[in-house]
């Protein structure tokens, strides 16, 4: 037998069936699931110190498991001595296996790990089903040793789902074990 993701054996075995009875779906494939997670930095000191992007990179590639790529400027701005075409952020797309990891290490370990952490806000979602948080410290990842690292850095992770409104993702990450904030 093949390996699966913890998360993704639990989406199939219970948040399947618990979402269908909340929502009354008719069939299976209307229910939400993720479709992609998108890990993102913006190093804007980088244009100084051409080194930061490749630690950037190094570190995002630590934790998330695949290769990541280096965002470029799109214009000039001589206030901030940016050129066209200058790496000034990093950026990696999880699908499948590796995305329900990411996932599970993010929920199990990393935001537990936040300094005063009392919670997700769920003033993320965008009114499409999909849902946007920062990390202020890449050094929650256990995969990260904190001795090594020159800067620690944000980063913004973007959840995209195939649910419609932001009541069913939101849902769909409760069953997940998301830990939103009580209000």
């Amino acid at each position: 037998m093949s390996y699966q993701p913890r998360l993704k054996e639990k989406y199939k075995s219970e948040v399947v069936a618990s979402l269908t009875e909340k929502f009354g779906y008719k069939t299976v494939m209307r229910v939400p699931k993720f479709q992609k997670i998108v890990i993102s930095q913006g190093i804007g000191d980088a244009v100084g110190d051409k080194k930061m992007i490749d630690s950037a990179m190094s570190d995002l590639m630590l934790i998330t498991g695949q290769k990541v790529i280096s965002t470029m400027s799109k214009k000039d701005i001589s206030n901030f001595k940016l050129r066209k075409g200058m790496p000034i952020g990093t950026k990696v797309t999880l699908r499948g296996d590796k995305m329900y990891e990411f996932l599970d290490r993010l929920i199990s370990v990393a935001l537990p790990r936040t300094r005063d952490f009392r919670g997700v806000k769920v003033t993320g979602f965008d009114g499409r089903g999909n849902f946007n948080m920062g990390v202020k410290e890449h050094i929650i990842f256990p995969e990260i040793d904190i001795d090594k690292v020159s800067r620690i850095m944000g980063m913004d992770i973007t959840f995209v789902t195939s649910a419609n409104t932001d009541e069913e993702a939101k849902a769909l990450m409760d069953s997940f074990g998301f830990p939103f904030t009580k209000n």
